[in-house]
């Protein structure tokens, strides 16, 4: 608890300080036609390699360079154009003070995000944030804890800034995120699941027999009714359940007998995740889809978990 204390209130203090820097650095990312190239060292390079991951999901195109293989040939990495995120504690690892000076021959802007603004770091940047903590977390106060914090929420602050300078939408954090379950949430529309599902069809008129054939041998656990291409309605494994239980003429029944009338729907290009929705609030399994306002299949609660959206 007590770390957990000291850390928020040493962010809370880093806020206070924010100052122009901050929103000059913004400015300066915003109009970079190059990458943003972050580097640093030891529990700061781990750090810079989060940010780096941050940016690029959210619209800033980042490398990371390790500050000690910089000097040993990843300065090859850098152009004219890019921008250098320097992340330190002190400001005075041998390993930036070597690189320091590199960058400024190669005439690239420098930002640093350092704790300690007396610093060489410090001194040498364009821009300097501010990520000063006055006691670790660690009760030696020796390892990297609040201070690794404080540089992880400096970079996060820079990322979601550009983010909303850029009118970053949902959509495009999606488009960068295609494989996993928030990108499918995204992009991933009725017509990508149930075009590969048959097409369960009867008809007002046909028996119990039919209706359950079609339902088994379709293994949507539904099917839908039909008058022409009008959907009148549908029939599950439930229905067909609860109407056995309580109609001991079963020869008599035919499917308008015992189908779901206007039943809920979704169109074919809706996303998956409405259909969740849909599925979710009226504890249902399957959705008749329609494409241009007529029937075209079903969509099954598996064709989503399958995806791994819920």
């Amino acid at each position: 608890m007590e770390v957990i204390h000291n850390e928020c209130h040493q962010i809370e203090l880093m806020a206070d300080r924010l100052g122009d820097d901050f929103v000059e650095v913004v400015r300066l990312l915003l109009q970079c036609k190059g990458n943003v190239i972050v580097t640093g060292i030891g529990k700061s390079a781990n750090i810079g390699q989060k940010l780096v991951a941050t940016f690029n999901s959210t619209g800033t195109p980042s490398v990371f360079m390790h500050a000690a293989d910089a000097i040993h040939g990843d300065l090859g990495i850098i152009r004219e154009e890019d921008v250098i995120i320097l992340l330190s504690k002190s400001g005075e690892t041998p390993e930036i003070k070597v690189l320091i000076p590199l960058l400024r021959a190669r005439g690239n802007r420098m930002v640093a995000i350092v704790g300690q603004l007396d610093s060489y770091l410090a001194r040498m940047a364009d821009f300097v944030l501010d990520t000063t903590v006055d006691k670790e977390a660690c009760p030696n106060n020796l390892a990297p804890t609040t201070s690794a914090t404080a540089q992880l929420v400096m970079g996060d602050a820079l990322a979601v800034a550009l983010l909303e300078c850029r009118g970053f939408s949902a959509a495009d954090f999606a488009r960068f995120h295609p494989g996993g379950a928030l990108g499918k949430k995204m992009y991933l529309r009725v017509e990508d699941l149930y075009l590969k599902n048959e097409k369960p069809v009867v008809a007002p008129d046909d028996n119990l027999q039919k209706v359950i054939i079609e339902i088994s041998a379709k293994r949507l656990g539904a099917a839908a009714v039909l008058d022409k291409t009008s959907l009148l309605g549908i029939i599950t494994d439930g229905d067909l359940r609860r109407m056995l239980m309580n109609n001991e003429q079963t020869s008599l029944v035919k499917a308008i007998d015992i189908m779901t009338a206007n039943p809920k729907t979704i169109d074919h290009d809706q996303l998956v995740v409405d259909a969740l929705t849909m599925m979710r609030q009226f504890n249902i399994t399957q959705l008749p889809v329609l494409k241009n306002g007529v029937y075209d299949g079903m969509i099954h609660l598996h064709d989503i978990l399958k995806e791994g959206i819920i």
